[in-house]
């Protein structure tokens, strides 16, 4: 088994529901068992400002699936909560994006692991500091210490929607 970390964000239709819901869905990608979850959070748009606030979390998830099969397994989901892609950080009802899968090093047309720009947003390493803070992205550093360089940007932790990190 290999550990994987995926971001989940939504700012279309009802976010926090569509999150909730597609943490549960993880459970139903083949050969793959959900970890971890995070918090909920309400962050700031990146990219295109003038939309709706985000709702994001991470999943940890052990798997035997390879990078690509994964990456597949997360598009095909994020086609049943009804993702379409149109302008880049456009508002979305659901991105799921493969953060890490083990220590894989992997650049290609498309996947880039680990992600390119998780190192420097919050809404990413907000929810992985919650359930992995020793976390190391490969080439960048330990996830808390990166956290730290992002305080200029809003997160927000919703408490109502805290589970706790344990699901297995």
């Amino acid at each position: 088994m290999i550990r994987a970390y995926i971001a989940l964000g939504a700012n279309l239709g009802a976010p926090v529901a569509t999150i909730t819901a597609a943490l549960a869905a993880l459970a139903d990608i083949a050969a793959t068992t959900v970890a971890a979850r995070s918090s909920l959070y309400r962050t700031a748009p990146v990219g295109l400002k003038h939309q709706p606030d985000f709702i994001n979390a991470v999943a940890a998830v052990d798997t035997t699936l390879a990078p690509l099969p994964l990456l597949e397994a997360l598009f095909e989901l994020e086609a049943r909560f009804g993702r379409s892609r149109s302008l880049p950080n456009a508002p979305r009802t659901l991105d799921l994006d493969l953060l890490l899968h083990g220590d894989a090093r992997q650049d290609t047309a498309r996947l880039i692991l680990p992600h390119p720009r998780m190192h420097e947003r919050a809404f990413v390493l907000a929810p992985l500091a919650e359930i992995a803070p020793d976390c190391q992205i490969p080439g960048r550093g330990r996830v808390a210490e990166l956290l730290a360089r992002c305080r200029d940007q809003r997160v927000a932790r919703l408490e109502a929607h805290a589970p706790g990190v344990c699901v297995s």
